[in-house]
């Protein structure tokens, strides 16, 4: 699957922990919610996730993040959950995430430009790559922003370009606009307080990007 620079910018809204902001982000046009089931500020217990997600209106994806979880446990969470993707935010390998096919995201924390080698294993592998911040104290969730440049290069590989790293309403629109990523990931960039969006950010986000598709569309 090739991305073009006309396709209209997906968003998922990370870290959801309550179905209030579940349901806003939803509401506001998120086209997928994540959830994140792996030690954070963010982190959800699959009963509270199951009760979520049964309240979700239709064609909302929904995504558990992971990290080096046992796949049995992950499947066993797909499965009392609902949810519609993974995404594998910690050293797992391409084996391990073509098990999850057609579910699987991987995320890759852009460090150096040796990222580059690491993508290309994962085609045919994964549905699409999530390009994060590197840091040596978090997986994800840092609120520090991508190096841009660095992602732009990663997308050489044919595999969609999730775009995370510190996306807030500020810098959304410099962002999509350098990356030209099949999505956005927002999660620390929208909230009042780790695990708790703010509805304001949400909305001044949402309808930012809602303008650069709009734009962006009318020229093709």
């Amino acid at each position: 699957m090739v991305q073009g620079n006309k396709e209209r910018v997906r968003v998922k809204v990370c870290g959801i922990t309550s179905k209030e902001d579940a349901l806003l982000a939803a509401k506001l046009g998120a086209d997928a919610l994540g959830f994140i089931f792996a030690p954070s500020p963010r982190l959800v217990i699959p009963e509270v996730v199951r009760s979520i997600i049964y309240d979700l209106p239709p064609l909302v994806q929904t995504i558990g993040v992971f990290v080096n979880e046992n796949p049995d446990r992950i499947k066993e969470i797909i499965r009392f959950c609902g949810l519609d993707l993974v995404q594998l935010h910690g050293d797992e390998s391409p084996e391990i995430c073509e098990e999850f096919m057609p579910r699987s995201i991987k995320a890759l924390r852009l460090k150096d430009e040796s990222i580059l080698e690491e993508t290309r294993p994962y085609l045919g592998k994964v549905r699409a790559l999530l390009f994060d911040t590197y840091s040596e104290e978090k997986r994800g969730g840092t609120g520090k922003t991508l190096d841009w440049d660095m992602a732009v290069s990663a997308k050489q590989v044919q595999i969609p370009i999730i775009l995370a790293g510190g996306l807030n309403p500020a810098n959304i629109e410099d962002s999509i606009l350098n990356v030209r990523p099949f999505a956005v990931d927002v999660n620390s960039g929208v909230e009042e307080r780790p695990g708790k969006k703010s509805p304001i950010l949400m909305r001044e986000l949402m309808e930012k990007i809602r303008k650069i598709n709009n734009r962006e569309m009318s020229n093709d």
